[in-house]
């Protein structure tokens, strides 16, 4: 099904890049993308088969990141779908009435147009999509 949604990434806050990036290159053999920033994060990707792990560690302390680590601690911040049409779906959450953190598609990572849906209206998971 070719216009399925497919996982993107996941997004995983962490307090220090490097030091899990070791478990990823010297357990897993993977190799990392180059540093992006965003959000007030560091951002560096990691291919995995067909979607990444995406590692974030805050840079700024009053960012998403940041606030994340500091309620929950390390782990899984976000889970990325990537859709065929960024704005159906967002037509489609609205219609709904899933509440939306971005109303707009925005800039990401990458240069990727996302839009996060918030995790009250999803189960308790934040939801990245993507295009």
């Amino acid at each position: 099904m070719p216009d399925a949604p497919l996982v993107a990434h996941i997004g995983i806050a962490v307090p220090d890049i490097d030091r899990a990036l070791a478990f990823y290159r010297e357990v897993l053999g993977l190799s990392p993308g180059a540093e992006e920033a965003a959000d007030g994060a560091r951002i560096v990707s990691i291919p995995v088969g067909d979607t990444e792990v995406e590692l974030m560690e805050p840079v700024a302390p009053d960012g998403p990141i940041a606030k994340f680590l500091a309620r929950r601690g390390p782990g899984i911040h976000h889970l990325c779908y990537r859709v065929p049409d960024l704005e159906s779906a967002l037509q489609a959450c609205r219609d709904r009435g899933y509440r939306l953190i971005d109303q707009q598609p925005r800039q990401g990572v990458g240069g990727h147009r996302i839009a996060f849906v918030h995790p009250r209206s999803t189960a308790g998971i934040l939801i990245e999509l993507t295009d």
